[in-house]
């Protein structure tokens, strides 16, 4: 799949689209829902604190963005119904949308196993897994509606390469590798609807900071670095680009980044 340079000075026409950001307040998400708002998106900004969507929101309004819509929703305590309500309020004003973008994500404890506490390796699977599982559910009628939209998920190298110490954060990021390639696979014969995937390495985010606190930051990149190859994803493309699982810190190197969800 062909795939923009990481220095590239155009980004993509984005005007009109609608796209909900989940974590829009992290790191990543903040510099991809900015951009987007940016490039003539409404963009549904998804985060736990309303206090930070608020700042966010007027933070893109500030900037000349396209003014957002504010969705603050606990994942950790989310229910069925509230992704449902979600999905029946976009309806109601946008009836349809065109690209979800999962960065939400909860880190939880690292260390042995026998430190790992069963009431927050379920806090995790609610978060890390659950919820994007039943936000997805919930809006495949919306984003069957779009003339081609598209659902990206945010997976982590600990996920797709699991290792000691990592906890349920790494349990979970590998269940959703898994749930990103159920549904390319389901998807394949869907001509409207894409999914692909980002592991977006060691960036300057506030994760990457708790889990590696002594380590010289200046010399990651920033979570920007990463928003054309976001924005690429989230734009219109074919099917046929559908499917992607893209190493991020290889595309950035100018190296080949792109394999396949599905083999």
């Amino acid at each position: 799949m062909p795939l923009p340079r990481p220095d590239a000075a155009e980004l993509p026409n984005l005007d009109g689209r609608v796209v909900l950001v989940t974590g829009a307040t992290g790191g990543l998400g903040s510099s991809i829902a900015r951009a987007l708002a940016v490039g003539g998106a409404t963009v549904v900004l998804h985060a736990r604190h309303l206090q930070r969507i608020e700042a966010l929101y007027d933070e893109i309004v500030a900037a000349g963005g396209r003014e957002p819509v504010i969705l603050p929703l606990d994942f950790a305590k989310a229910e069925s119904a509230d992704f449902a309500n979600i999905a029946s309020a976009l309806e109601s004003q946008f009836r349809r949308l065109d690209a979800l973008v999962h960065t939400a994500a909860m880190l939880g404890s690292l260390g042995p196993m026998e430190h790992q506490s069963f009431d927050a390796w379920l806090s995790l699977l609610r978060v890390n897994v659950a919820a994007p599982m039943g936000l997805t559910r919930a809006l495949i009628p919306l984003l069957a509606e779009a003339t081609d939209a598209s659902v990206v998920f945010t997976l982590d190298d600990r996920g797709v390469a699991p290792r000691a110490y990592w906890g349920g954060y790494g349990v979970t990021k590998a269940a959703l590798a898994a749930l990103a390639r159920e549904l390319a696979d389901e998807w394949e014969n869907r001509p409207n609807l894409r999914v692909d995937a980002v592991v977006p390495g060691p960036i300057r985010s506030p994760m990457r900071g708790r889990t590696h606190p002594g380590e010289h930051r200046d010399s990651l990149p920033a979570p920007e670095a990463l928003v054309p190859l976001y924005l690429h994803l989230v734009a219109g493309r074919s099917k046929a680009e559908s499917g992607a699982l893209v190493d991020a810190r290889a595309w950035l190197a100018g190296r080949p980044a792109s394999a396949t969800l599905v083999a």
